[in-house]
């Protein structure tokens, strides 16, 4: 008797179940993968686009990206859509001439030239419900409800917290009357070139440099000093070691010390405030171990020195007064230099504190924190920079910085914001205050002119943040204004031509233009602030 073969083939009933319940799964695996994405959205991490410029040069709105054609340094100017008739927060497609702008490093007033593409805002990552766990810490970029509008989300620096009183004086903040200091990271991320010697103009003859034809800045005239003949970015010294000379830069013939912006339009640049807090920095490469390296900073009436003793082996911070000998205010002994390798030098007089590094060593000296403490204040003195030394050295990458200066009136008028100098502003509970970076363009707690809304047909008061509207803390900068990919000039020129008879070209001309090459150098993370509190005197 022959058994019966098994048949191993399932029934269609038995597939229909099994496909249903595969079906399900994956149903189930979208649920669950929406609702966690939501989640992760809502309370854990949100990506934004900064859409203006207020925040720059720390996050850059729509912009230009721009390049001098006389020394080739780079920068960035902002694309304002109220200025060509658009829109706010419109980002045409294709080519867009831009207005006049001024390199901020050589000084030269660039021509708009041909149109150029506009590039996107910085798209960032805001950590949410942070503050839920943690107080805000004051210098965090905070993302926050406009308090005129809570419908619109905007961002800009924290600056004041509750129950404290912020007064604005001569660009820096003060905070129940002492200076209150930005913690090294986000002061790195805040200085602003003056003058960067490695770029120097081809044709220093045409065009307008800050009205003028292009000289070197750095003056060597009756000094030791000497450009060098192989490399004009280079200075050399062949000196005694006993005869310091000077080169002194010349903010007449170079940009000065006032508080403009690459990114803003130059028009309001001659009204700008002047900054007094600088650096300067560059590299030494002395031939033997003797001599001097250093370098001389005033701030209003008040001058100041950073240098070192190459054969003594010391490092020294001064304050000069006319008519009397060197006042050292601290000295401390460091490594001597070896000979032909080049040392980092930097001297900067920020936020009433002398810092002065020579290699790895750093020297700091506390001016103190009241607002008289850096000497009587003249802000119509401009500032004086000057690089001396003896021995035989050279000089190579030097380069002059600027703080940022938080200006606190109306440009050409006497009408005073928020909190300037005079008018201190006092916090209450739960309230917060906030300024842009991009000082002079930035509408925020200063300005504020009407009452914030709240529900129930109540108000905040104006030029506050409330607790309540925090969104969240800037993280990270994860697509930085991006590049085009380099499609043949003449497929663009066709696609843009015929785009609006056609639809699918249209779809096409926008896809070629988008900027989808990442600018991996302009990725970063965005500082923030420290939570110590100003030590009362």
């Amino acid at each position: 008797m022959s058994k019966a073969k098994t048949d191993k083939t399932a029934s269609p009933k038995t597939a229909r179940k099994d496909r249903a319940a595969e079906i399900a799964n994956t149903l189930e695996w979208l649920i669950t993968a929406f609702m966690l994405a939501f989640i992760f959205r809502a309370f854990i991490m949100e990506a934004f686009r900064i859409p203006t410029g207020s925040m720059a040069d720390t996050l850059k709105g729509a912009h230009y990206r721009l390049r001098c054609c006389q020394c080739g340094y780079k920068y960035d100017y902002g694309f304002e859509p109220q200025r060509f008739n658009l829109p706010q927060d419109t980002i045409p497609h294709g080519y867009i001439k831009p207005f006049h702008s001024r390199c901020s490093s050589c000084g030269y007033y660039q021509p708009t030239g041909g149109a150029m593409q506009i590039i996107n805002g910085d798209r960032i990552l805001v950590l949410k419900c942070i503050y839920q766990f943690f107080e805000p810490q004051r210098w965090d970029v905070v993302v926050f409800k406009n308090p005129l509008d809570p419908s619109i989300n905007y961002i800009k620096r924290l600056i004041a917290r509750p129950e404290e009183t912020v007064e604005i004086i001569d660009g820096d903040i003060y905070i129940d009357g002492q200076i209150s200091r930005k913690p090294p990271k986000v002061q790195n991320e805040l200085w602003m070139p003056v003058y960067d010697n490695d770029y120097q103009p081809v044709r220093p003859r045409e065009g307008l440099f800050n009205g003028h034809f292009w000289q070197q800045p750095f003056n060597i005239a009756g000094s030791k000093w000497e450009i060098d003949k192989a490399d004009r970015r280079k200075f050399r010294l062949s000196s005694p070691s006993d005869q310091i000379n000077y080169l002194s830069y010349d903010s007449s013939a170079g940009n000065n010390f006032r508080a403009t912006y690459a990114y803003d339009e130059i028009k309001e640049y001659d009204y700008m405030p002047y900054c007094s807090d600088l650096m300067v920095r560059f590299y030494a490469e002395p031939a033997g171990q003797k001599g001097v390296i250093g370098i001389e900073l005033s701030k209003y009436k008040s001058r100041y020195r950073g240098w070192v003793d190459l054969a003594a082996g010391e490092m020294v911070i001064e304050q000069l007064s006319p008519g009397t000998a060197a006042n050292k205010l601290k000295r401390e002994l460091v490594k001597q230099p070896i000979a032909g390798r080049p040392a980092l030098v930097k001297f900067a007089n920020v936020d009433h504190q002398l810092i002065f590094q020579f290699g790895d060593e750093k020297l700091v000296f506390d001016l103190g924190r009241l607002p008289d403490d850096a000497g009587p204040r003249d802000t119509s003195i401009e500032s004086e920079v000057k690089i001396f030394g003896s021995g035989k050295l050279t000089l190579s990458h030097i380069a002059v910085f600027r703080d940022i200066h938080y200006t606190a009136a109306i440009i050409n008028s006497a009408y005073l914001s928020r909190a300037a100098e005079g008018n201190p502003f006092t916090l209450g509970k739960d309230e917060f205050f906030v300024l842009g970076d991009n000082s002079p363009s930035s509408a925020d707690s200063r300005w504020w002119q009407r009452d914030g809304i709240k529900n129930n047909h109540q108000t905040y008061r104006k030029g506050i943040v409330p607790r309540d509207y925090l969104v969240g803390k800037a993280l990270f900068v994860y697509w930085p204004g991006g590049f085009e990919f380099p499609w043949p000039k003449e497929v663009k020129i066709f696609l843009r031509n015929n785009s609006r008879k056609n639809g699918l070209l249209r779809v096409a001309y926008a896809l070629v233009s988008l900027n989808w090459i990442p600018d991996v150098g302009g990725i970063r993370f965005i500082y923030g602030g420290s939570d110590k509190q100003i030590n009362k005197k």
